[in-house]
Parts: C-alpha cells; sequence; structure tokens
C-alpha cells in the first residue's frame, strides 16, 4: 500500500503545482483517450481539457489539499485518488472548498513506469 500512497502523494503535488502555475504544462498527463469532468460539463482528450483548464476565468489559482484518499483501480498498478481542499482565485480572500477524483493508469515509456490520468472530476462544494 505504502508505494500506492508514494504515487498518489507525488502525483498530487506535481498536478496541482503545475495547474497553479501552467496549466498548459498539464497536457503530458492526459491522453486522447481521458476524460474530465468540470462541474458537469465533459471534456474528452487531451486538447479539449487542456482548453477547458486554460479558459477558466481566472488568471490566479493556489490549491491548497487538505486530504488525499487513494485505492487500487481496476486494472494492474491502476490507482483512484479522492482530493479535497480549498482553493483561492486571483484576489479572493474566502477559499472555495473543492473535491477532485482522478483514475490514473500507468504506462511505461523508454522503460519507466510513469502514470497518465484516464479520468478526472471536479466539482466545487457548495454549503
Amino acid at each position: 500500500m505504502s508505494n500506492l500512497q508514494e504515487v498518489a502523494a507525488m502525483f498530487v503535488q506535481y498536478y496541482y503545482n503545475q495547474f497553479d502555475q501552467n496549466r498548459s504544462g498539464l497536457a503530458t498527463l492526459y491522453r486522447e483517450s481521458s476524460m474530465l469532468t468540470f462541474e458537469s460539463a465533459s471534456f474528452k482528450g487531451t486538447s479539449n481539457i487542456i482548453e477547458k483548464l486554460q479558459t477558466l476565468p481566472f488568471q490566479e489559482i493556489k490549491h491548497q489539499v487538505a486530504t488525499m484518499d487513494p485505492q487500487p483501480g481496476v486494472g494492474e498498478n491502476h490507482i483512484m485518488v479522492l482530493v479535497t481542499g480549498q482553493l483561492l482565485v486571483d484576489e479572493e480572500q474566502r477559499p472555495m472548498s473543492y473535491s477532485q477524483t482522478f483514475y490514473l493508469v500507468p504506462e511505461t515509456i523508454n522503460g519507466q513506469t510513469q502514470y497518465f490520468v484516464h479520468n478526472d472530476i471536479f466539482k466545487l462544494v457548495y454549503g
């Protein structure tokens, strides 16, 4: 289980650092088979996903991860990760709560195992 936790933790840290600094850099984490559901709107394929992420209506964002819960996926070495936290956009002083689920699939590139995002579901949590 520790490898599962380590992979998930490294992925989550990388994903949100990249998202907060340069959203277009997330393209390497998605494939044409990948799917993003963002606030109930779905996008399939790398270019559609990155276009959605780049056209979000804010310039600056800061994610603060509160919880990260990984589980083994259905395929060998697949990982499902549920993340909750808060985010601040632009000059907003009140953080918004969010929940995001990733389904990560391993692939071997040049003899190295890497993970890509097969499924990504993002929701703001109101209440």
